[in-house]
């Protein structure tokens, strides 16, 4: 088990300070907001497209239902039936999440927490 402190970093937002952890993942689930994901894309080199929002909402709406966040499997199958074999694949979930892919690119822009075993 790693137990380094994880440093705290700020993201300025629509005015305001947010915290987050060194990776961006936010300190307080509250705070995000569709601002928080644009001002994080910008940081991370990414222009959020409509289907990058498709997946930003899935995610939070899957860790709302759940209480979990979705697993890859399950972020395939409903991509693959929403957008159709050629968009809803890994690779191509992968090259829309460039830095991380969809479990952990895409679960710091829907102010997600890490997933079990990240560090």
């Amino acid at each position: 088990m790693n137990t380094a402190p994880t440093l705290t970093r700020t993201l300025r937002v629509a005015g305001r300070e947010i915290e987050t952890d060194s990776e961006g993942y936010l300190r307080h689930l509250g705070d995000w907001s569709e601002a928080f994901a644009i001002a994080l894309a910008r940081e991370e080199g990414l222009k959020l497209t409509d289907e990058h929002w498709q997946v930003i909402r899935f995610l939070r709406e899957y860790f709302h239902e759940h209480g979990v966040q979705a697993q890859v499997r399950v972020m395939l199958k409903h991509f693959v039936q929403a957008w159709g074999p050629a968009h809803g694949n890994n690779h191509h979930l992968h090259d829309m999440f460039p830095n991380g892919g969809p479990q952990k690119q895409g679960n710091r822009l829907a102010g997600l927490l890490r997933t079990k075993g990240e560090h």
